[in-house]
């Protein structure tokens, strides 16, 4: 047997041991679930019932959230995952909540309020706390489908003459799969061709699956043009359920231009700047981030923009020379208070212009979500970049 046909066991084999691993943790979630909403509330038989078997469900759900573009087919299993995944933004706010109620209870225990006093705080703060996260993560669900155009003024150094006023789009992180498909897709090509940028840069993160199952999703790229050019990297998702060469490879066949390590001039009037891509900055062995080969050869006078998907990149960009870096990965948090967590991942650049130096950095919160299909306290966008 050639190491062709064992692969795909290999992969299968990976995917099922990660959804084991999501499946015993989401399991010990709504365990906790259980305990805080349910049975510490003591509701009445029949309605414990109920809502346990409701419990259970949901947590079916949640789990096929993370199979969906990758061990299952998206064309009948998004619906699932969808619900699944807007399930586990519920989960999200339900367990900061009983965390609070937890800590509100324990108090009036040291206190020693009478049992009663403790059953009908429960009772009373589960009762607020259910419809509120229903309706947080609601809302959230509606800005998430709705991204918008994000006009921004960059002041950049030694920007040549003949590119005064270049206008460049930046999306990144579309996370097509499991719960957004074809149409949201349709949706961000429209926003960004009715813009007429002169120049597309998307910054990874494009999908969420194989190339076997969410390729069709993602058709509607090829309609995306520009007079200087498309062109896309690696974000760490590129890597999770596929070989990251079949990703690029496919990118390709859509007409975009893939940057792996590398740089194209791109020519307007007499001048020409050098458009910079390397791989994500977690990218394994055989093909890692590497700015220097990307630059091997270029001219250190010649503008250069940096396509990288994290923000990390912009210490050793601005050491290089790097004029403009553009990157996502951070969701601006996506949803709150998540946000304080991603800062100290990405500290300190999460969202908007940064500098390191002469070299500017640009980071989009994204255009898509991962995980749950909702943003609370960011909003998506497609970026208009005007370079002075």
């Amino acid at each position: 047997m050639t190491a062709d046909a064992v692969t795909p066991f290999v992969v299968e084999g990976t995917v099922l041991i990660l959804l084991l691993v999501v499946a015993t943790f989401l399991g010990l979630v709504h365990l906790l679930l259980y305990r805080r909403l349910i049975r510490a509330t003591q509701l009445p038989p029949r309605t414990r019932t109920i809502a346990t078997a409701g419990l259970i469900v949901l947590w079916v759900l949640a789990v096929m959230s993370f199979a969906v573009g990758s061990a299952l087919s998206p064309s009948w299993s998004r619906p699932f995952g969808y619900t699944g995944a807007l399930w586990l933004g519920v989960v999200f706010y339900l367990v900061l909540g009983t965390l609070v109620i937890a800590l509100a209870s324990g108090l009036l225990r040291i206190v020693r309020a009478d049992p009663r006093t403790r059953l009908l705080w429960i009772r009373a703060s589960t009762a607020v706390l259910i419809p509120a996260s229903l309706i947080t993560v609601g809302l959230g669900a509606h800005n998430a489908l709705n991204p918008v155009i994000n006009n921004v003024t960059v002041d950049v150094k030694d920007l040549p003459p003949e590119f005064e006023g270049l206008r460049v789009a930046v999306f990144a992180d579309l996370h097509v799969g499991p719960t957004l498909g074809k149409g949201f897709t349709q949706k961000v090509v429209q926003l960004v061709q009715e813009e007429g940028p002169d120049l597309i840069l998307i910054p990874g993160d494009l999908i969420d699956g194989t190339v076997h199952h969410v390729a069709p999703d993602i058709a509607d790229l090829a309609s995306l043009s520009a007079p200087l050019g498309v062109f896309v990297v690696s974000g760490n998702h590129e890597y999770y359920a596929d070989d990251v060469n079949n990703w690029l490879d496919h990118f390709d066949s859509l007409g975009m231009t893939t940057l792996r390590n590398s740089r194209v001039a791109s020519e307007r009037g007499d001048a020409s700047i050098d458009i910079v891509g390397v791989h994500d900055w977690d990218a394994p062995e055989p093909d890692p981030a590497d700015l220097s080969a990307a630059l091997d050869g270029a001219d250190p006078s010649r503008f250069s923009i940096l396509v990288a998907h994290q923000p990390h990149h912009i210490d050793e960009a601005a050491e290089a020379g790097i004029n403009l870096q553009v990157s996502g990965h951070t969701h601006g948090g996506q949803m709150w208070p998540f946000n304080y967590a991603v800062k100290l991942a990405q500290s300190p650049r999460i969202v908007g212009l940064d500098s390191v130096g002469d070299a500017v950095l640009y980071t989009t919160p994204g255009v898509g979500t991962w995980g749950p299909p909702v943003r609370v306290g960011n909003t998506p966008e497609v970026a208009i970049l005007e370079l002075r």
